[in-house]
């Protein structure tokens, strides 16, 4: 297998893409509390974002594409992919800001490392250790807000709690992807990046929009005169840039970015993501990032350098 080609300006804008685009949609999400129920919006996110794919990988969808034999991973990877990560981030960014939702996402490696152990099987390094325990350092700084004594007490805002459940199932849906079913992924939808991405959203529809359903039955009635769902050009606005930018151009961009340079490398750019968060939060919602989002930053970050290297 050759070598990951060195990084060029025109990789590193493409891997500069994604972490513009993940922030972005944790800054859209908390700017469309009150205008949508959370778990609504990644429906319609996903319809919007699935619809858009149609025309270029419909064929996946038929009874001979390869995808029916495999309907049960594929089922599983909608499950956590579409229908519950981005719906318990917005679900998060009803008490948590955009810094602090981006900040805990950035931990998914260390996540990772620590259910590939459980689940695989797959031995942790003690240098993979020191960089998970800084990293989770930095989870935890982000988490009580610069005061650890308010770990002891519990005193976490609800939000954090459905960020980490939601990094927590993004590390298990990555490993899913690198360990394939017996006898792996079909050949002609694992090389055609919408057909793989347009099999796994028309499972997690399924799951999304059972999701949704539940969310209506339990919301409570809007006022007299009142929607729940308050429709107009900004929430058409977030759809389509929910539905583009970070569902179709972050994934497409991601998945080049990663054949040319390797996953490692790739994986540092990510971490980029609660730095854009936090300069859009700051000129879009006016939510200043504090001393200890940067402690944070650094810790994690930290956490990953150490355990990646080689």
């Amino acid at each position: 297998m050759s070598a990951p080609a060195r990084l060029t300006p025109a990789t590193i804008a493409l891997l500069l893409i994604p972490p513009l685009m993940w922030a972005g949609n944790a800054v859209v999400g908390r700017w469309m509390q009150g205008t949508v129920p959370p778990i609504t919006f990644n429906f319609l996110r996903w319809v919007l974002a699935g619809a858009l794919l149609l025309p270029l990988a419909a064929w996946v969808l038929r009874p001979g594409s390869g995808l029916w034999p495999h309907r049960r991973r594929f089922a599983l990877l909608g499950l956590l992919g579409v229908g519950l990560y981005n719906a318990l981030q917005y679900m998060a960014l009803k008490t948590s800001t955009p810094i602090n939702v981006t900040l805990v996402a950035s931990s998914i490696p260390i996540w990772m490392l620590l259910l590939g152990r459980v689940l695989y099987g797959v031995p942790v390094s003690k240098r993979a250790a020191v960089g998970a325990a800084l990293s989770l350092a930095g989870v935890a700084v982000v988490l009580s807000r610069g005061d650890l004594t308010q770990l002891a007490a519990l005193r976490l805002v609800a939000g954090d709690g459905w960020m980490l459940l939601a990094a927590l199932t993004w590390a298990w849906y990555s490993w899913l992807l690198v360990r394939p079913p017996e006898g792996g992924y079909p050949a002609n939808i694992k090389a055609d990046w919408a057909a793989f991405l347009l099999a796994q959203i028309a499972f997690g529809l399924a799951w999304s929009g059972a999701m949704t359903a539940g969310e209506w039955l339990t919301l409570p009635a809007p006022a007299e005169g009142a929607s729940t769902i308050q429709w107009g050009w900004p929430l058409i606005a977030a759809l389509v840039y929910v539905a583009i930018g970070p569902s179709l151009l972050a994934y497409r961009s991601w998945g080049i970015g990663v054949a040319r340079v390797g996953p490692t490398v790739a994986g540092f750019f990510n971490n980029l993501t609660p730095l854009f968060a936090a300069l859009m939060s700051a000129t879009l919602l006016g939510e200043m990032p504090r001393l200890y989002h940067a402690a944070g930053f650094v810790l994690i970050v930290g956490g990953i350098l150490v355990s990646s290297r080689r």
